[in-house]
C-alpha cells in the first residue's frame, strides 16, 4: 500500500554539509526499506519527509556543473564569510543564504507516481502557485530547470532554483526559493550556468519583506495538494 503521509521538519538556520548528510541518512533509509522488502518478498511502507531549511552563504555546483562558473577563489569565499560544496545534485552553481526558503522534498516517487520529469514539473507549479499569492507571475523558461519571471523577455530573472538527485525513485535535494535574500551574493557567480539573466527575489519584486513562516505554509498548502499528499506530520 503506498504511503502518501509526509513528515515535516523545519530545520531553520543549519549548515550546509550538515543538512546535506541528514538528507542522504534519510535517503538510505527509505532505500534500506526498500532493498529489504524485494528481498524478503515484504510490504513495509516508506517513509516520506519534507525539509525546511536556511543556510549561512554557501555556493554550491551540481555534478555536471562547470567549476568556472564560481568567479570567487578561496581567499575571497572567506572573505564574503562563505563556502563552498560540489555536490550530488543536477544543474550548475547556484547560492543559498539567509532570508531563502529552500525545501528539500525526501520522497520515495513510489508512493506518488514514477517519473522525475512531472516531479520536477510539480515542484516548479508548487512555487508558481505560491508566488502568484503574492501578484508575482511565475512561469517556466525552456530546458532551464525553475521558476522565473518574464520569460521570453530582456528582463528574465529567475526567483527559484532547482536541482535535484534521486536512487531508487527516493529524491533528495529540492528548491531554494528567493525571497528576503541579499542578492548581491548572486553576482559573485554565473547562477546555474546561465550568461546574461539576472536573478531575483520575492522582496525585490514587491520592494518589501515577507514573513518567511507564512510563505512556508503557502508552499506547503500547495505541495500537499499538487502531490496529493494525505496527511503531513510536524515533527521536531
Amino acid at each position: 500500500m503506498k504511503n502518501k503521509s509526509v513528515f515535516l521538519q523545519d530545520l531553520t538556520q543549519k549548515d550546509y554539509k550538515e543538512t546535506w548528510d541528514y538528507q542522504t541518512e534519510l535517503l538510505q533509509e527509505i532505500v534500506d526499506t526498500k532493498i529489504f522488502n524485494r528481498r524478503n518478498n515484504t510490504t513495509n511502507k516508506t517513509k516520506n519527509h519534507f525539509l525546511f531549511v536556511e543556510h549561512p552563504h554557501v555556493y554550491t555546483l551540481g555534478k555536471s556543473g562547470d567549476l568556472a562558473n564560481l568567479l570567487l577563489n578561496e581567499e575571497q569565499l572567506k572573505e564574503k564569510g562563505a563556502t563552498f560544496y560540489k555536490i550530488n545534485r543536477g544543474g550548475d552553481i547556484t547560492y543559498h543564504g539567509p532570508g531563502q526558503i529552500v525545501g528539500y522534498p525526501i520522497l520515495d516517487l513510489e508512493n506518488f507516481f514514477t517519473d522525475i520529469h512531472k516531479y520536477l514539473r510539480l515542484l516548479e507549479e508548487t512555487i508558481i502557485l505560491t508566488i502568484a499569492e503574492y501578484g508575482l507571475k511565475g512561469t517556466r523558461s525552456e530546458g532551464e530547470t525553475g521558476v522565473w519571471l518574464d520569460v521570453g523577455t530582456p528582463f528574465a530573472r529567475k526567483i527559484c532554483a532547482m536541482g535535484i538527485r534521486s536512487s531508487r525513485w527516493v529524491t533528495m535535494h529540492g528548491f531554494a526559493l528567493n525571497v528576503n535574500v541579499d542578492l548581491g551574493y548572486f553576482d559573485n557567480i554565473i547562477p546555474c550556468g546561465i550568461r546574461g539573466k539576472a536573478v531575483t527575489s520575492m522582496e525585490a519584486e514587491l520592494n518589501k519583506k515577507l514573513d518567511l513562516e507564512e510563505v512556508k505554509q503557502k508552499i506547503l498548502k500547495h505541495f500537499k495538494r499538487l502531490f496529493e499528499i494525505r496527511k503531513i506530520y510536524t515533527t521536531i
